[in-house]
C-alpha cells in the first residue's frame, strides 16, 4: 500500500510538472513578442485577455489557465513535500547521511529551490502582470513595465537568480519525471540526463535574454 500510494504521489509530481514546464515554454514564446516592438508586445497581451470575445467573455483563457497553474502548483507542491516526509521517515540516519554525498547540487536544493521560485512567482506578478510592485505603476502597459522594471539592477538581478534556480529545478525535474514515468533506465540515464541539461539550458536562456535586451539597449 505505502508503495502504491509512492508510485501515485510520484506520477502526481511528474504530470503536474510537466503541465507547469508547457506554460513556461508558452511563456518564454509570448516574451519573445517584445523584440517585435511595444505595439506587438501590447497587442499580444490584450489578445491573451480578449481572445474568443464576444461569444466566451473577457479573459476567460486566462482564468481557465490560471485555475490550472494553481491546481498544478498545489498538486505538485503537495506530492513533493508528502514524499519527502515519507522517504525521511523510512530512511534510517546512515542511509541519509551517506546518500547526501552522492547527491548532485540540483536534488539537494529541489525543496529551497521550489520555496525560492515560488516567492519568485509572486513577485513577478506583483511586478509584470498587476504593477503594484512596478516602478511604472498600475496604469502602465506591459511592454513598458516590462522595461521599466529590468532597466532595475535589483529586479534583473532577482530575476536572473530565480531563472537560474529554476533551470536546476528543471534539469532535475525533467531526470526524475522521466525515471518515474518509465522513460528512462541505466542504459539511457546519461542521453536523459543530457536533454535534460539541453531543454533547461534553452529554455532559461529564453528568458534571459529579455532583461538582457533590455540591460543592453537593445529593447527599450
Amino acid at each position: 500500500m505505502a508503495k502504491t500510494n509512492s508510485v501515485a504521489k510520484k506520477a502526481i509530481m511528474a504530470v503536474s510538472g510537466i503541465l507547469l514546464v508547457l506554460f513556461l515554454i508558452a511563456h518564454m514564446v509570448g516574451n519573445l513578442h517584445v523584440f517585435q516592438g511595444r505595439a506587438a508586445f501590447n497587442d499580444y497581451s490584450h489578445w491573451l485577455r480578449t481572445f474568443g470575445e464576444p461569444a466566451l467573455g473577457y479573459r476567460w483563457f486566462l482564468t481557465i489557465l490560471e485555475a490550472v497553474l494553481v491546481v498544478a502548483v498545489v498538486a505538485h507542491m503537495w506530492a513533493a513535500i508528502s514524499l519527502w516526509r515519507q522517504a525521511k521517515r523510512a530512511r534510517p540516519e546512515g542511509y541519509a547521511v551517506k546518500k547526501s554525498l552522492t547527491q548532485t547540487y540540483a536534488s539537494r536544493t529541489m525543496r529551497w529551490g521550489g520555496v525560492i521560485i515560488i516567492l519568485f512567482v509572486v513577485y513577478h506578478l506583483l511586478d509584470l502582470t498587476w504593477g503594484v510592485a512596478n516602478p511604472d505603476g498600475t496604469g502602465s502597459t506591459p511592454y513598458d513595465r516590462l522595461v521599466a522594471s529590468f532597466s532595475n539592477p535589483i529586479p534583473t538581478i532577482v530575476y536572473v537568480i530565480a531563472l537560474i534556480t529554476l533551470g536546476f529545478h528543471l534539469r532535475h525535474g525533467i531526470w526524475s519525471a522521466t525515471q518515474t514515468l518509465g522513460q528512462s533506465n541505466k542504459r539511457r540515464e546519461k542521453s536523459v540526463n543530457a536533454v535534460a541539461i539541453a531543454f533547461s539550458v534553452l529554455l532559461i536562456a529564453g528568458y534571459l535574454v529579455v532583461p538582457f535586451a533590455v540591460v543592453f539597449g537593445l529593447v527599450d
